[in-house]
């Protein structure tokens, strides 16, 4: 974060200090005690379960300075009634200063799934260009949101916000913190139905980024998708698209994949066209990487820069189609951060792609629950079912009753080979007696389900 005394901290979220209003943070904002780094500011939450004021110790120990909590601590303190409004404003008023006062350009990134992936891509985009602050990991929400923005210094370029919503309201209101110079919409699918009610609820939801882009600035749009596409009338600024084909400004044409599923494709434009090979895994990064250059030309970037720095990007964050081919002679596809019925088709698309390779003996799929799908649950459980017998593959094994529909409509296609077991440690057991060399395994559920720790059991 910028440099800030504890004085000048109150005085922005309308605080009391307690101690030394001199002390200057230096250092990053963190909610957690054992995140603090010299110069830290450490906020201090009340939850359910623990007392972050309990804490302040721990932080002074790794370096924090100061904190941002409820009452008094042991370290400076700036008191406030609203920790987390108070981090919002101080958020914003970073942002705003650090804008004044240099050449940062905003970037928010929306969609029901592909989020975290193409700000990943997009991070590594722009950060071949300047100094670049990218949300880590899915922070994205009111709380994780403001505490990406603060990260942001004197001499930072880009700040790359994924954002988040679970409702009518909530991207209005995080754009307000940081204002997007670039707004990018990839989707309305079905992610978080349950809350929302309706895919019609959801277009509404997302288009408030398109709303809230700055004049001058530019809102990025899936031609692919129509609800998506339908929110150009919302802004008054420049739109660009991005998609499969023309019309589309940004376009992924001459798509391939490699033996492991990894995609190649020719990024076109109307002035250019840039080949491109991702190390990635799955024919929908090819549209994701299609939206991060989308908004790196809208920012300046040279098009002969964007396909490079999508070239060299090897990972993204964790547990999101990580490819790894085990000592074993087992390949693992660990996509088990989060699941939707879009990106569960698009993982079961990638694994059969791989098990097109000859050298690959069989695919096998390990699926658990998708959450907060609201009354289609069962429905859509039974439709991911029954899209992995039409694509081949050919060993499912379904993890906990919530997924049980999976299995139905497994069965449904006549498919023989599906195996249910109750938990994440059956799940270990029947992959350890029954996995070999020359199997392709997927590993895909809602975070909730924790898959990871199966993932991490096999590898």
């Amino acid at each position: 974060m910028i440099a800030l005394t504890l004085a000048e901290i109150a005085d922005v979220v309308s605080g009391e200090v307690v101690g030394d209003g001199a002390v200057r943070v230096t250092g990053p904002v963190v909610i957690d005690s054992r995140e603090a780094r010299p110069g830290s500011l450490f906020a201090a939450f009340v939850g359910e379960h623990s007392d972050g004021h309990e804490h302040a110790e721990q932080a002074a120990g790794l370096g924090a300075v100061a904190v941002l909590g409820s009452r008094p601590t042991s370290l400076p303190t700036v008191v406030v009634d609203d920790v987390r409004g108070a981090l919002q404003r101080l958020a914003a008023h970073v942002v705003a200063q650090v804008r004044r006062a240099g050449a940062l350009r905003v970037v928010g990134i929306t969609g029901s799934q592909g989020k975290t992936s193409t700000k990943d891509l997009l991070g590594a985009v722009l950060g071949q260009v300047g100094p670049t602050v990218v949300t880590r990991g899915s922070f994205n929400n009111e709380l994780g949101m403001p505490l990406t923005a603060l990260g942001i210094e004197a001499d930072t370029r880009f700040l790359v916000l994924e954002l988040g919503a679970r409702g009518a309201g909530h991207i209005a209101e995080l754009t307000r913190l940081a204002p997007p110079d670039v707004g990018v919409v990839l989707n309305v699918g079905q992610a978080h139905l349950g809350e929302f009610g309706s895919q019609e609820a959801i277009a509404l939801a997302k288009g408030e980024l398109v709303e809230a882009v700055v004049e001058g600035g530019s809102a990025v749009l899936n031609a692919d998708d129509v609800r998506v596409v339908a929110m150009a009338p919302r802004t008054r600024e420049r739109v660009v698209t991005f998609g499969r084909e023309q019309p589309a400004d940004v376009r992924v044409e001459e798509l391939r994949l490699d033996r492991l599923g990894r995609p190649s494709f020719v990024l076109a434009t109307a002035e250019d066209r840039v080949p491109v090979t991702l190390q990635l895994v799955g024919a929908h990064q090819a549209l994701n990487a299609a939206a991060a250059a989308a908004a790196a030309l809208a920012l300046g970037v040279l098009p002969a820069q964007v396909g490079r720095a999508l070239d060299a990007v090897t990972t993204l964050s964790q547990w999101r189609m990580e490819l790894r081919e085990l000592a074993s002679g087992v390949t693992v596809l660990n996509d088990s951060y989060n699941a939707n019925p879009d990106s569960m088709r698009a993982a079961l698309d990638a694994l059969a792609a791989i098990g097109a390779d000859p050298a690959v003996r069989r695919t096998i799929a390990v699926l658990g629950e998708m959450r907060e799908l609201g009354a289609t649950s069962d429905d859509e459980h039974v439709a991911v079912g029954e899209h992995a017998a039409d694509r081949g593959i050919a060993q499912v094994l379904v993890v906990g009753e919530p997924a049980r529909g999976i299995q139905r409509g497994l069965a449904g296609r006549g498919h023989p080979a599906t195996t249910f077991v109750a938990d994440n440690a059956e799940a270990v057991a029947w992959l350890r007696e029954h996995v070999g060399p020359g199997d392709a395994v997927l590993l895909k559920a809602s975070r909730g389900a924790r898959l990871d720790e199966v993932a991490a059991a096999l590898q």
